[in-house]
């Protein structure tokens, strides 16, 4: 069976999404319009979204079912 390769992460996902985030739209600025555009934009949206879910899920106001 194999092992898993376990690592700890250095940076929280927030930090981590939001980085690809922002490198990938600048690259998008300076394409023109095209699919690979339109798809590079919708995984940075997905990637954002996930940034805010991420938030949510995390806040310390949430509070469990009752």
């Amino acid at each position: 069976m194999q092992t898993r390769r376990r690592f700890k992460q250095t940076t929280s996902l927030q930090d981590r999404l939001s980085e690809f985030a922002n490198g990938e739209r600048a690259k998008a600025e300076g394409m023109p319009d095209s699919a690979e555009r339109y798809d590079l934009l919708k995984k940075i949206r997905q990637a954002e979204c996930a940034a805010n879910i991420e938030a949510w899920v995390n806040s310390p106001g949430l509070q469990p079912p009752k």
